[in-house]
C-alpha cells in the first residue's frame, strides 16, 4: 500500500502527532509512506498531479522520535512522485495554521486531492467534505440538539446583544482556528468587552457560543472513524482535557492535562446525532469535542490527541487506522467502480 501523508511543513511537525505516528504503523507493516508539504504539489501537461515529496531512509524504526528526526533530515529520500498513483492521500494539514501571507496554502491540498480522485486514489478525509467544514460554521450543519446556542457575526452591536440574552456571559472565538487561539470567556463585568471584540473580529467573523460552566472542568475529545466511535477491545478512543488553573481553554497545546476517559450514554447520542452528516460528507477520522451533552466543536482537519488517548488506554489506536486504510484499499480493488470516495471514506 502506498499512503501520502500531507502536511503543513515537514520542520513543523512534532513526535507527538497523530500523523507521525500513523505514518510509522504504516511503515511498520511494509507500507510506502511519503510526505507532502502544502507547496509539493504540481499538475503537468499529462493531467496527472505529482508532488515533491520526502521518503524516510531505509531503517527498522521502532519509535517516533527517531522516525520524524529522519524524515526532517538530510538522510530521507526526496523525489518527485506521481500522486496519482498512490493507493490513499491523506489530508493531515491544519489551514488554520497556515501562514497567513499564504493564503493560497489553505486550499491547495483540497484542490489537488480532487483532481487526484480522478484517477483512483483514495483522499481522507474526503476534499469535498473537507471543503463545506473549512471553518466552525460546519457545527452549524448540525442538529440544534447537540450544539450551544450561537450567533455568527463581526458586528460588535450583535455580539453585545447576544450577550445580553445569554445572561451576561458567554465564549467568543474566531471562526477560523485551532488550538484555543483567540478563545475568550467574556462575563456580565467584563471590563474590557470592546477589546475582546475588536481582537477577535480582526481575524474575520467571530462565533459567540453559549457559555456552559461545565466547561471550567474540561471537555472530552472523542474520535469517530468511519462513522462510528472508535474503540478497542473496550477502550475508548477518547481523553478528558482540562486545562490549566484558571484557563477557560482545554487544549493540550496550551498546556492542558488529559486523563482517561469512559464512554457515556451521553457521548453515544450525540454520536449517533452527528454520524449521518459525516458518513454523507465523507469524513474518515474526526475528532469531537463535547462538554455534558454539547458539542462544541467538531475537528477534521488533522484533529489531534490519538495518540494521548492511546497512551492513556494502553492500545495504539494508530494501528486501528492502518487497519481501516488496508480494508478500503482492498474493497477499492475488488471493485474501483462501486464506490464513490465519500462512501469508501466512511466504508
Amino acid at each position: 500500500m502506498k499512503i501520502g501523508f500531507v502536511i503543513n511543513e515537514i520542520a513543523t511537525e512534532l513526535v507527538n502527532y497523530s500523523t507521525t505516528h500513523m505514518a510509522l504503523a504504516a511503515l511498520k507493516r511494509g507500507h510506502e509512506i511519503w510526505y507532502i508539504e502544502v507547496a509539493d504539489f504540481a499538475l503537468d501537461a499529462d493531467e496527472m498531479v505529482h508532488a515533491h515529496a520526502r521518503q524516510p531512509p531505509r531503517h527498522n524504526f521502532r519509535t517516533a522520535g527517531p522516525f520524524l528526526r529522519a524524515m526532517q533530515s538530510g538522510d530521507a529520500r526526496k523525489e518527485r512522485i506521481t500522486v496519482d498513483m498512490l493507493d490513499i492521500l491523506m489530508l493531515r494539514n491544519d489551514p488554520s495554521r497556515t501562514d497567513p501571507t499564504k493564503a493560497w496554502a489553505r486550499t491547495a491540498p483540497t484542490n489537488f486531492a480532487r483532481l487526484a480522485l480522478r484517477h483512483g486514489v483514495i483522499v481522507l478525509n474526503d476534499p469535498d467534505g473537507l471543503s463545506h467544514a473549512a471553518n466552525k460554521m460546519y457545527l452549524e450543519q448540525f442538529p440544534k440538539s447537540v450544539r450551544p446556542r450561537s450567533t455568527i457575526t463581526r458586528s460588535t452591536g450583535d455580539i453585545k446583544a447576544f450577550i445580553r440574552a445569554e445572561g451576561g456571559t458567554i465564549i467568543l472565538k474566531p471562526l477560523t482556528g485551532s488550538g484555543g487561539h483567540n478563545v475568550f470567556k467574556i462575563g456580565p463585568d467584563e471590563p474590557n468587552v470592546n477589546q475582546i471584540i475588536d481582537a477577535v473580529v480582526s481575524e474575520g467573523y467571530a462565533l459567540a457560543q453559549q457559555y456552559l460552566p461545565a466547561a471550567s472542568k474540561g471537555d472530552v475529545r472523542l474520535f469517530m472513524m468511519n462513522g462510528q466511535i472508535m474503540e478497542k477491545d473496550g477502550k475508548l478512543a477518547a481523553l478528558h482535557r482540562a486545562g490549566p488553573e484558571g484557563e477557560i481553554r482545554s487544549n493540550l497545546t496550551i498546556g492542558g492535562k488529559a486523563e482517561k476517559v469512559s464512554l457515556t450514554d451521553t457521548m453515544r447520542e450525540i454520536a449517533e446525532v452527528v454520524r449521518p452528516r459525516l458518513v454523507k460528507d465523507g469524513m474518515f477520522l474526526v475528532g469531537l469535542d463535547v462538554v455534558e451533552d454539547k458539542l462544541m466543536e467538531i475537528n477534521v482537519f488533522s484533529p489531534g490527541g490519538l495518540v494521548g488517548a492511546g497512551r492513556l488506554n494502553k492500545i495504539s489506536f494508530e494501528d486501528m487506522v492502518v487497519d481501516a486504510l488496508e480494508l478500503k484499499v482492498t474493497h477499492m480493488g475488488h471493485d474501483p467502480r462501486r464506490y464513490s470516495n465519500a462512501e469508501i471514506a466512511t466504508l
